[in-house]
């Protein structure tokens, strides 16, 4: 027999209480029963965006999210600031292009988070940019951009809101959506969120919606304007995932039981364990600076195939973890810890880390990752 454990930055494990709910028996979505779920799952995403502003859920992936957040504000030939640090900011650029969007591309290196400054120039070359687009958390390198101080150079610009893709950052480390001024944050149910894949949240403030009255790009299904005058009634403009909402409702009480202080703290404390447990073993963290306390980005050895890694975590051990993306595919792999994760999720995966390099031939002494983990996790 061999256990299977999720380890991937998306999907993540679901909790059983989470399971249970969506195994209750389907409502219809327009009975009362369902306006009154809603309701309350509504004012509860309110809660952990840190927002007074509206946050539609949406049946679709977080990518439904993100082409929403380009498809509602800007029309064809707007000027669009895309920070490209990674797969996932490639994936802004080629969905403004989708759309017609002249796209402003600032590429970062992968591994380094952008530099507000750089935005800051850009921005004041071009002042006709609309939007800028980054992600907090970039799921392919493992790095966390500098959201709080981008915000701050973006504010002062009253035709240009901030986008930010939160599908790996919402729920993981402080995203303080109205204090700090983010126009649209997007985020999906497989991540931090302990939902499957199948729901989309974008919480929109009210200068971002100033911009959404002028857009004219077409949007049917992911018209947000539309969703926004549904689900201000506790309806949603076409079948909602019911079922999916019912878990969202177990998953925001459990959130709020162990409050959003406890809940980034949590994720700080693995996340800091599992990066010193990989140094310990004599590893190296990919990203140079900003590491993202969702997941940890781990630079293979050079004479070990970063895709062996993961296979053989994944056959010998049932453990999924990922894979390096393009240009990083066998060069690195990397591992999550958001989520309905704790400590001995940590320990177990640095476990079998030690012990698929072992197996490959690498010089590693067991347990020397571990036990750094597990000095800093009994602290």
């Amino acid at each position: 027999m061999l256990k299977r454990y999720l380890l991937a930055p998306g999907p993540t494990p679901v909790p059983p209480e989470v399971l249970l709910a969506m195994a209750k028996p389907v409502m219809h979505h327009r009975a009362p029963e369902f306006a009154q779920l809603f309701g309350e799952v509504r004012n509860d995403l309110k809660w952990l965006f840190q927002t007074g502003n509206d946050v539609l859920t949406l049946a679709s992936s977080g990518t439904g999210g993100m082409e929403g957040a380009v498809a509602n504000f800007l029309s064809p030939g707007d000027k669009a600031l895309v920070v490209n640090g990674g797969k996932f900011g490639e994936r802004w650029g080629k969905i403004c292009k989708t759309f017609g969007v002249q796209v402003v591309e600032l590429k970062v290196e992968w591994g380094y988070a952008v530099d507000p400054q750089a935005v800051a120039e850009a921005l004041k070359k071009d002042p006709s940019i609309k939007a800028v687009y980054v992600q907090a958390s970039e799921t392919s390198t493992g790095v966390a951009h500098h959201t709080k101080r981008l915000a701050e150079v973006i504010k002062p610009y009253e035709g240009t809101i901030l986008v930010v893709d939160a599908i790996t950052a919402l729920g993981v480390f402080d995203l303080k959506t109205d204090a700090w001024g983010l126009d649209v944050v997007v985020a999906g149910s497989q991540k931090a969120m302990m939902l499957p894949p199948g729901l989309a949240f974008v919480s929109v403030s009210d200068k971002a919606w100033q911009l959404a009255d002028k857009a004219k790009n077409g949007a049917f299904y992911f018209n947000l304007k539309k969703e926004r005058e549904s689900q201000s009634n506790n309806q949603t403009a076409y079948t909602p995932a019911v079922s999916m909402i019912l878990g969202l409702q177990e998953v925001l009480r459990m959130l709020k039981a162990e409050g959003l202080d406890a809940v980034f703290a949590r994720h700080a404390r693995l996340a800091h364990a599992m990066r010193e447990g990989v140094k310990a073993a004599g590893l190296s963290l990919f990203p140079k600076e900003s590491p993202s306390d969702a997941l940890t980005a781990i630079s293979a050895p050079g004479s070990v195939d970063g895709q062996a890694i993961y296979k053989n975590l994944r056959v010998q051990y049932g453990i999924t973890a990922a894979g390096g993306q393009d240009h990083l595919k066998g060069k690195i792999f990397r591992v999550s810890h958001m989520g309905y994760m704790d400590t001995f999720d940590v320990i177990l995966t640095l476990a079998a880390i030690e012990m698929v390099l072992k197996g490959l031939g690498h010089p590693v002494k067991l347990g020397s990752g571990v036990a750094k983990a597990q000095e800093l996790l009994m602290a």
